[in-house]
């Protein structure tokens, strides 16, 4: 038995809901309405911090104060983001939009009122719509361009750990924007003849985030990579590392800091140098927490200052943790650093793991901590576990 066709109003309502309902998934991208509330606000709290560096600036240049003057120096803030000519554009549709509408009577040629009225609120809307487009162009291809650059600084950095005789490992690395200033990589250094196979071990963090310390991270590897291909010694290749970064480190101010240690897989020694990094959390099978601390200032600050090399014994079980300050330093909404002691209590917790079930773990309890604040440094961290 067919049912009764629909009236033809309710088949055009439901059409309509379809459509409705398609059209926001486009605009959405399918996201519910808390993750649109959560994007908007890490989105709202990075433009304020954007503009605040502005503010803050022209306040201690000023020397003013005043809820007007306070104002006045956002909108400036904001202003000076924009080329001089979309300023224009962009106070003249404010201009616009506060004129109210109106009108005006006149006698025409046949002697009767005539009444014009004009409204230039239309105009205003327009000129602040053309603002925004260029805008969203200007967008539009930088985060293409950031794709790019993106892409690229994936290639350079090692998808999976190599495969190492006596040990597994995890890595993984978070940009806290498209492209990251964190670096990490494993990779077998030249075999001497009659040795065992010795691998490079790095993590560094570049001064700073975006694209500049992306762009010096690239030449870091790109150093690190050329002089490891030599027969140097550990120390002459963070001396010479360290020299090539002075040459672009802007007197100092583009520092980086790295941790670069060389595992013997024969003795299971691993030679390192601290150039000023976070110190790797060296935890022994017995569960005893050591410090690899021993190296020197950071790298790119001077180039006459040499490196201490420590050295230590690896034994079944062990584990090493090396990190960025991303990882520790992350904030939650109270502004409480996550700290390393919810680190190393993870690490304690969930020390007969895999080195990947470990980092899961890791992140996601740095999530947990987090919650809806938005990332601020770049997170990398490096986990080896001895067979």
């Amino acid at each position: 038995m067919s049912s009764a066709p629909q009236p033809a109003g309710q088949v055009r309502r439901h059409e309509l809901l379809v459509e409705l309902d398609r059209f926001w998934q486009r605009v959405t991208e399918g996201r519910e309405l808390s993750q649109l509330w959560k994007q908007f606000r890490s989105d709202a709290r990075a433009s304020y911090r954007l503009y605040q560096r502005d503010f803050n600036r022209r306040r201690e240049e000023t020397q003013a104060s005043g809820f007007l003057h306070t104002v006045l120096e956002f909108v400036w803030a904001f202003l000076e983001k924009l080329t001089p000519a979309r300023r224009v554009l962009l106070l003249a549709g404010m201009v616009l939009l506060l004129i109210p509408a109106g009108g005006f009577s006149y006698h025409g040629k046949s002697g009767e009122v005539e009444v014009a009225e004009f409204d230039l609120r239309f105009y205003g809307g327009a000129l602040i719509f053309v603002v925004l487009v260029l805008e969203v162009a200007d967008r539009v291809v930088m985060k293409r361009d950031l794709e790019i650059a993106r892409d690229i600084q994936s290639w350079l950095l090692p998808a999976s750990p190599p495969a190492i005789p006596g040990l597994s490992m995890a890595f993984a690395t978070r940009p806290a924007n498209t492209v990251a200033g964190d670096y990490y990589d494993v990779f077998e250094r030249p075999r001497e003849p009659g040795k065992q196979p010795r691998f490079l071990f790095a993590v560094a963090d570049v001064a700073g985030k975006s694209i500049p310390a992306a762009l010096l991270m690239a030449t870091l590897q790109a150093s690190l990579r050329t002089l490891s291909a030599t027969s140097a010694t550990l120390a002459d290749l963070v001396g010479g590392v360290n020299r090539y970064a002075c040459t672009n480190s802007q007197s100092g101010l583009r520092f980086t800091t790295a941790f670069l240690a060389e595992f013997d897989t024969g003795n299971r020694t691993l030679q390192y140098i601290n150039a000023g990094h976070n110190a790797p959390v060296l935890r022994r099978s017995s569960g005893t927490i050591e410090r690899l601390a021993a190296g020197g200032l950071p790298l790119g600050i001077r180039e006459d200052r040499g490196y201490e090399c420590g050295s230590v014994s690896l034994q079944s079980g062990d584990w090493l943790v090396v990190f960025t300050d991303g990882l520790v330093e992350a904030l939650n909404e109270t502004g409480e650093e996550y700290g390393e002691m919810r680190m190393l209590s993870v690490l304690q917790s969930a020390a007969a793991c895999t080195p990947a079930e470990l980092l899961r773990q890791l992140m996601l309890s740095v999530d947990t901590f987090v919650g809806t604040t938005p990332q601020h440094d770049d997170v990398t961290c490096l986990l080896v576990k001895l067979a």
